[in-house]
Parts: structure tokens; C-alpha cells; sequence
């Protein structure tokens, strides 16, 4: 790939949001501590706690991004934290994604298909949160990705019997949701009834204790009670709903009976409901947004114009299935070639949110690298009309799906390549393979653990 600028164009543009972004960056530069306050300052609030009405500080979190979070509030705490790996709290990261700490303990566990590792580490941190009181503060550092990485299946009464939800059940329910193309909000809906943490049932864990939640958004739209499940956030979905979900999309059969029963339960009245506005778990807790998918975009416009590109920023609430955004994608780029239209060339136009990918077959791939090889299928239509143009799609946690690689390059070059290799776009596509059809060209993007997590980008370039 060393010899196409416009992949390093690109990439240049990608890590400059990616650096804009960066918990550690984030936190030390709006978080302090002033005599016995501590004071975090965001763009449109600030918040103030005094240090001195606690006789402790907890930290605990799940997310991508948790462990590099961590590494800042040791930084910014210094010695207000007890001595002693571990004393300071805990959080569950990803596996490989983790930083070097030296009072609060890390986990590593699976994502986005929960393990045992990430059950482990939900008992720990429910037990720590369980011993939390009044003269506690506790720091709770959250970011996407906790939902997997914090799985707590919830135990409930069926006519008299004891029914206890298990790992293999929250995989195989995770699995379906994957499978069938629901997209995020749908997924953490389904997830936070089924667990004894999520939906802001954690909060009832913490209290009497002082929360502040700092939260790194990895949604469209960057609602508090789907990142994570909520786990810190009054939930607004019912039992009715995550059922209707299941039934909409017609995997009822394909998820554990266990399950189904316990969203039938739920939505019958049976099974109490996650906390709602004015549920007194929430009288001590506050939230507060430190990161999102607008200030990756917005880094990623500014370094597209300092490289002498006319930009075009159009949303970061893109959602829907990456096919579909891939053809919509397409049809812009010819018309700012040909036209001019929307941009003058050299043009950039940059997207951020989240899409959704409905399997038809058994391949490898993530949604980024499925949109950047549904739009390398356009090009291959009509090559002539790809001419100058290059996209790339990318996840800001740098995982794209169940792979190593954070998204994927669509390019003439790519499709000489894919030519030359007697690939098959269609065929690719098909089979939901595109981690391989890239490996196979050297289109694939790694970034290795960003070790942050705000959705991803897409970005094209127009010459």
C-alpha cells in the first residue's frame, strides 16, 4: 500500500481523529483536582465534587477504552488513591487493550461475544461496588464495549422455580441479535433486561455512594442509556419492548427458551423493571460525556483541510446496512467528480456513525470492511466512474467486527489488484468474506488497540 497516496492521505486524516479522541488526552486536559476539589470541565458543563466529604475513591469501569481512562484518573489522582495494585478499584477492558496501571486493577475479557472472563469480572466489580458507602466516591469509567465485557446474567422466578441465566445463554442471545442486523440500540435493549447490572441496575448496587460516571460514546446519537447498556443511566426501554425486538426480527426460535421466557416474564409484569426517570438509585449519581463521534469527525475535517482538501462533513448519525450506505456513498463521489456537486475537488467528505451488516453467509469480516468492499463492487461496475476516487471506512477501536483489522481501502488500485487476483467482489459479498478478498490485496487497515472507542468513520476522497 506504500505506493497510493491517497491511502496515506487517508490514514493521515483517520489518526488525527483518532489523536483528537484519545481518553488519556481527554481526561488530563479536563479533569483536575483544585485544592480538595475535583473539577472536570467539559465543552457545555462542569462539574465539581469536594474531595474532602470522602473518605475514599473507587474507581470501576468496563469498556475499550476503560484501562487507558484509568491510566489518566491515576495520573490526575495521584496519591488521593490507595497504594497497592488493585486498592484503587478495578475495570474490564478488551483483551489487548490494556495499559499500565499501578492502583487500579484491569481484566481482560472477550468482545463483542461475552466469556467467562468477563463474568469473573462483573461479580468483582458488583462486589466492590456492593461495599461502596456514603463517605465513598466512586469514579465509574465507561466506554463502549462494557456491554459485552460486563456480562451479568440476571437469575429470576418462573411459578416457584429458580431460573439462572448463564454465559451460554447471553452468547447465544448476542449472537442472534448480531446475525440478524439489529443495530446497536436494539441489541443493548435486549442485553440490559436479561442482566442484573445494565439498564442502570448498577446503580442500585452503588448506592449509597457518590457516582461519577465518565463516559466515552460509542452510539449514534450518544444516548446515555445505550452506551454500555446503561449500566450507569434510568432506562427508558421495557421488557415489552426488548421482546418485541426478538419477535420483529423473527429470531424468537433461535434464542434459549430460558431467555424468551424471561422477556415474556418481563414484559407481563412478573420481572421488576430496570430504573426509570426518579428511581432513587439515580438521587447520587452523575454522568458526564467526555467523548464523542462528533469531535472525531470534526479532527478529521481539520487535518483534510490542512492537506489542501475541500471538505464536506455530513453527518455523525449514519446508520443502516453498510451495503446500502456504501451504494449511497458511491453515487456522491461521482457526482463530486463530474460535478462539483455538494464539494469542488479535491474533495473529502467525511461520515461518522455506526452501520449494520446482516449475514447471508459464513465469512470474516466487520461492517467497515463489508461497506468498503460493497463500494468496491460499485466501482467495478463502471470503472471509469471510480476514477480519482478512494474511500476508506474504518472503526475507531480499531476492531471491525470479529478481525485485527480496523476497517478497509477501495480504490481503482484495489480493484486492479482484485482483478489481477481473479477475485470476486460479488462472490465476496455473498459469503460475508471481506476480511479475506482484502488480506488477499493489501487492502486491509490495522491500527492494532486504539484503546478508544467513538463509532466509526468513512471517508472519501474526490482528486
Amino acid at each position: 500500500m506504500q505506493s497510493d497516496p491517497q491511502f496515506q492521505t487517508l490514514t493521515r486524516i483517520f489518526e488525527a481523529a483518532l489523536s483528537r479522541i484519545d481518553p488519556y488526552g481527554m481526561l488530563v486536559s479536563r479533569m483536575r483536582v483544585q485544592g480538595t476539589r475535583l473539577v472536570v470541565e467539559l465543552e457545555h458543563a462542569r462539574h465539581e465534587v469536594d474531595l474532602s466529604r470522602f473518605s475514599r475513591i473507587l474507581v470501576l469501569g468496563c469498556g475499550k477504552a476503560s484501562a487507558r481512562m484509568a491510566k489518566a484518573v491515576e495520573d490526575i489522582l495521584a496519591d488521593r488513591l490507595p497504594e497497592g495494585m488493585g486498592f484503587g478499584g478495578l475495570v474490564c477492558t478488551k483483551c489487548g487493550h490494556t495499559e499500565e496501571l499501578g492502583r487500579i486493577e484491569q481484566a481482560e475479557a472477550a468482545h463483542p461475544v461475552p466469556d467467562e472472563a468477563g463474568v469473573a469480572a462483573a461479580r468483582r466489580i458488583a462486589e466492590l461496588a456492593r461495599g461502596a458507602d456514603e463517605k465513598t466516591l466512586v469514579l465509574n469509567l465507561i466506554s463502549g464495549g462494557g456491554s459485552a465485557l460486563l456480562p451479568a446474567p440476571m437469575t429470576y422466578a418462573d411459578g416457584g422455580r429458580e431460573v439462572v441465566l448463564t454465559l451460554a445463554h447471553k452468547q447465544a442471545v448476542t449472537r442472534a441479535l448480531l446475525a440478524c442486523g439489529a443495530d446497536i440500540r436494539e441489541i443493548n435493549c435486549v442485553r440490559k433486561h436479561l442482566s442484573e447490572l445494565k439498564g442502570g441496575r448498577f446503580l442500585r448496587l452503588l448506592a449509597p455512594a457518590t457516582s461519577i460516571s465518565l463516559i466515552l460514546s460509542d452510539v449514534v446519537g450518544d444516548r446515555l442509556d445505550t452506551i454500555a447498556s446503561g449500566i450507569t443511566s434510568a432506562d427508558g426501554s421495557t421488557y415489552a419492548e426488548a421482546l418485541g425486538i426478538v419477535r420483529g426480527y423473527g429470531i424468537a426460535q433461535a434464542i434459549p427458551a430460558e431467555v424468551l421466557r424471561a422477556l415474556e416474564l418481563g414484559a407481563a409484569g412478573a420481572i421488576p423493571e430496570t430504573p426509570k426517570e426518579g428511581d432513587a438509585a439515580l438521587a447520587h449519581a452523575t454522568n458526564l460525556l467526555i467523548g464523542t463521534n462528533h469531535a472525531a469527525l470534526l479532527a478529521a475535517c481539520d487535518m483534510a483541510r490542512d492537506l489542501g482538501y475541500n471538505v464536506a462533513p455530513l453527518t455523525c448519525l449514519l446508520t443502516g446496512e453498510a451495503r446500502e450506505v456504501a451504494r449511497f456513498l458511491s453515487g456522491i463521489g461521482q457526482d463530486v467528480r463530474r460535478t462539483g456537486m455538494l464539494v469542488k475537488t479535491p474533495a473529502c467528505v467525511i461520515l461518522g456513525g455506526e452501520t449494520v451488516v446482516t449475514l447471508t453467509g459464513e465469512g470474516k469480516g466487520g461492517r467497515n470492511q463489508e461497506m468498503a468492499l460493497a463500494f468496491l463492487a460499485e466501482m467495478e461496475r463502471d470503472p471509469e466512474q471510480g476514477r480519482g476516487i478512494a474511500f476508506l471506512s474504518a472503526s475507531t477501536d480499531g476492531t471491525d467486527g470479529p478481525t485485527d483489522a480496523a476497517g478497509a481501502y477501495a480504490s481503482p488500485l484495489m480493484l486492479a489488484r482484485a482483478r489481477a487476483a481473479g477475485l470476486s467482489t460479488a462472490e465476496a459479498l455473498r459469503a460475508n468474506d471481506s476480511y479475506h478478498f482484502f488480506e488477499a490485496i493489501g487492502g486491509l487497515y490495522k491500527t492494532g488497540p486504539t484503546r478508544t472507542n467513538v463509532c466509526d468513520l468513512h471517508m472519501l476522497l474526490v482528486e
